[in-house]
């Protein structure tokens, strides 16, 4: 018999109500796993298994778990909980979870703590959660540059502790504008009677305003590890590390997925009338485009009496049109969402898109033809549905790398709306052009 797993076993203390040994299995779960654990758990069982997370923990945990689960966790939570919980995390952390509840009872939280911490985070709130500046953290050492190596070597002895991830200290002038870093390697490596400027490199400087989306571009093609965050007077205010831009990149990859899904909620066990409600709206949407390519065959419902052919062959062009669009789409979507695509490369990415629907539709296209001439015995009708798939091979090309820049320019999510309306084209012009090129060229 198979041995269950500390999750298998857990999730089974918890049916059964065993929470003594629910409590003490906890204390083997690092917080992150505890995370997935709470994702994983209907409403009911989630708010009993938080109830039984060690109160010294649960701040880690709440850093991990997605947003709309940590806001129902947190509506539970009196204000002085909250601010109790958060004495351990870094600024940036502790501003994430006081994001996620309601405003009014923010002000109680930041009352709750001590001064310090209460002007850190209330700074870090200042700034929008997708923006550097919400993700940036205000531990951070700081040097000057006219000091020698040796000075920041004892000040770091006398710090005791420096942040998480700091490969570099962050050099500043005397009114804390940043001029650039000092890798931590040169203090250990390179005479103690250097001064700081001597081996300082230009480094980083991310403005707080810079979209989380672009920092974490930027960390992915400059290889980064930590970044100094700035204000409009290049004064310093933070910084981010790689940790923090993991998360966003994991975040706008799920994003993504739910996005060309129609989906919003990120709640696995969210409500059925929430998700009903936001699954809806896309479900009615696609309803319509059904309804459009209906309407089109129906045009051709004399054409389709004629020759029944046509009705077996019809989701072949279709098909093929949907699946041609989807690996444009694909690309358009990708090359946007990494910043790839401009105004200077666009026609260009469009016209190789659309030889690619070319070739690959005079390709499959023989193929097809070769199969239905055999199959039917016409060889106009093998024809006919090999140049229908030409032509949608081609619209679906030019459709799916047009689609994503045109509701780029108009402010619309690519991801979300990009494959409804791919498939409403790639229906209608597969419908249309297959069955009007039968009814004019088959039909007496």
């Amino acid at each position: 018999m198979r041995e269950l797993t500390r999750q298998e076993q857990l999730f089974e203390f918890l049916e059964d109500g065993n929470f003594d040994q629910v409590r003490s299995l906890l204390e083997t779960f690092h917080p992150s796993e505890i995370a997935d654990l709470l994702e994983s758990l209907p409403g009911r069982h989630r708010r009993t298994l938080w109830g039984l997370v060690d109160p010294e923990v649960e701040g880690d945990v709440l850093t991990e778990v997605q947003d709309v689960v940590r806001a129902g966790l947190l509506e539970r939570m009196q204000p002085r909980e909250v601010a109790e919980m958060t004495k351990g995390l870094d600024t940036d952390e502790a501003a994430d979870i006081l994001q996620d509840l309601p405003e009014e009872l923010v002000d109680s939280v930041l009352l709750s703590m001590d001064t310090q911490n209460r002007e850190r985070i209330a700074s870090l709130l200042s700034y929008p959660e997708d923006t550097a500046g919400g993700l940036m953290d205000t531990d951070v050492v700081s040097v000057r540059a006219d000091v020698s190596l040796d000075v920041v070597a004892r000040y770091l002895r006398q710090l005791g502790e420096i942040p998480e991830h700091t490969d570099s200290l962050i050099v500043v002038d005397r009114e804390n504008r940043y001029l650039g870093v000092l890798p931590l390697a040169d203090v250990l490596i390179n005479r103690s009677e250097d001064s700081v400027g001597e081996h300082m490199s230009e480094g980083v400087g991310l403005p707080a305003d810079m979209p989380a989306e672009d920092v974490a571009r930027l960390f992915e093609q400059r290889d980064l590890i930590s970044a100094a965050v700035l204000d409009e007077n290049r004064k310093l205010l933070g910084r981010i590390t790689i940790d923090d831009v993991v998360d966003v990149i994991q975040d706008l990859a799920e994003q993504t997925m739910r996005s060309m899904a129609g989906l919003g909620e990120d709640d696995l066990f969210a409500s059925v009338l929430s998700s009903t409600r936001r699954r809806a709206v896309w479900l009615g949407i696609s309803l319509l485009s059904v309804f459009l390519a209906a309407w089109v065959i129906g045009r051709f419902e004399a054409t389709i009496q004629e020759l029944v052919a046509l009705a077996i062959l019809m989701p072949i062009v279709a098909g093929m049109g949907g699946i041609a669009g989807s690996q444009a789409l694909t690309i358009s979507v990708r090359g946007l969402a990494l910043g790839r695509i401009s105004r200077q490369n666009a026609r260009s990415l469009i016209l190789k898109e659309c030889a690619v629907g070319l070739f690959n539709g005079a390709i499959w296209a023989t193929v097809v033809g070769l199969v239905a001439t055999l199959w039917f015995s016409n060889q106009g009708l093998g024809m006919i549905i090999g140049l229908a798939m030409i032509i949608n091979l081609i619209c679906a090309a030019l459709a799916g790398s047009m689609i994503p820049l045109i509701l780029k320019k108009f402010g619309v999510d690519p991801a979300i709306a990009g494959g409804v309306i791919l498939t409403t084209v790639t229906d209608v012009v597969g419908f249309m052009t297959f069955l009007g090129l039968a009814t004019i060229f088959l039909l007496p």
